[in-house]
């Protein structure tokens, strides 16, 4: 039987037994007092992407609200609304989205990869178009306590170009001058297999196919042969929940331990999405002490 939760007013319904609920009781077009933000960031932790219904946000609203969360990141690539540079716009009109459609964590490919995202939905097919999210640390729970020993002590390489290869977005000597750019600022980065979650302290798989090329220190054949299970092992449908768009819909995923899916099975229609993304910190892995 589904959970509720709730604080004052605000009420969660969980739709899965390890991810996702829908949160009623909250209009992200108000001034959200600071309890409210704190409910909405304890449901965020308890159920890793939430859901709002029948929200009428601004892009500047969107930004304003994401900001209660902590610093705002500008994405490299993708276009975004005019002045709100922070709110990025995925329009399968005017983007190369094929980087979302299949299983990834936004920005790996950073060292200090985001706390997490916040999408509203602006423009939606007639039909398709879901999200799928995945709890990675559902994924970990599940692993056997010999793999769970095996990772602990691995990390693997985040590269910026796995999903955004100069061949999808270096068309023009314009573009391609921006590719090199981002490219050189964005140079591949280490993290480790299994992140621990900086406020919550459970233990979450961190690679996934949209960044990760290789686990570090170990022969290429059994990276692959290592990757690969891993990806596999993220994506039963276990650890998942699928999201059916509606117009005013918003969601809010911890990036820090989700991985996302969006299912490119509407074209030629289009689908516009804005993203909001927040400022992480450095993923730190069983080796390292956590502090409280």
């Amino acid at each position: 039987m589904p959970q509720h939760s709730s604080t004052a007013r605000v009420s969660a319904h969980a739709l899965s037994p390890h991810i996702g609920a829908v949160v009623q009781g909250v209009d992200l077009n108000t001034s959200l007092s600071s309890d409210t933000i704190r409910t909405i960031r304890d449901l965020l932790l308890r159920h890793q992407v939430i859901f709002f219904r029948n929200q009428t946000l601004t892009p500047h609203q969107h930004r304003d609200f994401a900001k209660a969360f902590g610093s705002l990141h500008v994405h490299p690539v993708y276009p975004t609304v005019p002045d709100v540079p922070e709110a990025i716009v995925l329009d399968t009109e005017k983007n190369d989205l094929k980087d979302n459609a299949l299983w990834h964590t936004d920005v790996t490919f950073s060292e200090t990869p985001p706390l997490g995202a916040i999408l509203v939905a602006r423009h939606l097919p007639e039909t398709g178009g879901d999200t799928l999210w995945a709890s990675a640390t559902a994924a970990y729970d599940a692993l056997s306590s010999q793999m769970k020993a095996h990772l602990e002590g691995l990390t693997a390489l985040h590269d910026f170009t796995r999903s955004f290869p100069l061949s999808r977005f270096g068309r023009t000597a314009d573009e391609r001058n921006h590719w090199a750019d981002v490219r050189n600022r964005n140079l591949p980065v280490e993290h480790p297999v299994i992140r621990i979650h900086p406020e919550t302290g459970r233990r979450a798989i961190f690679v996934n196919e949209g960044f990760t090329t290789e686990i570090c220190g170990i022969e290429q054949d059994e990276s692959a042969a290592l990757l690969s299970f891993l990806f596999r092992h993220l994506a039963r449908p276990e650890f998942q929940i699928r999201w059916t768009w509606r117009e005013g819909d918003v969601a809010f995923w911890d990036n820090r331990i989700t991985q996302h899916y969006a299912v490119d099975d509407y074209r030629p229609h289009r689908r516009i999405m804005h993203r909001v993304t927040i400022m992480g910190d450095k993923p730190v892995g069983p080796t390292h002490t956590i502090h409280s």
